[in-house]
């Protein structure tokens, strides 16, 4: 993890994804937000290793690549785990089963996305002040 690197959102519905640019954008951040519409997508980007992201926040159903899917992938990868990324899970629900499985996975949060625009920002400057001040191996 670095603190000055993108802070990667993979997530697949537009509105959502114009929600998080204009929430980001209220924050001005160093940081640059890169968004993913598919999970397949954002694991070729993380596999490229001069990659250091800040912070990973995924979306849980998707198609093509399901997000578990990519949180596994990225669990078993050597070089990814080197990285250190915090990964969260941004889902409009959740099952016991699902966020079990996420936890399983060894998440960093499961969060059921606010339904509205001021709840998701004070969401995403909970979990952005936490990743900010949370020391990381890669950090040293």
């Amino acid at each position: 993890m670095s603190q000055n690197g993108p802070i990667i959102i993979v997530e697949d519905d537009p509105d959502d994804i114009e929600i998080y640019e204009m929430i980001f954008d209220e924050f001005g951040l160093k940081s640059r937000l890169l968004i993913f519409m598919n999970a397949a997508l954002a694991l070729d980007y993380l596999k490229k290793m001069e990659v250091s992201p800040f912070l990973i926040i995924c979306d849980i159903n998707m198609p093509t690549m399901h997000g578990l899917a990519l949180r596994e992938i990225i669990s078993e990868d050597l070089e990814l785990c080197k990285k250190s990324i915090p990964f969260v899970f941004m889902s409009t629900s959740a099952s016991k089963n699902e966020v079990d499985m996420a936890y399983a996975e060894t998440v960093q949060g499961y969060f059921v996305k606010a339904n509205s625009y001021t709840g998701l920002k004070q969401q995403l400057t909970k979990i952005l002040e936490y990743w900010t001040i949370c020391l990381h191996p890669n950090m040293f």
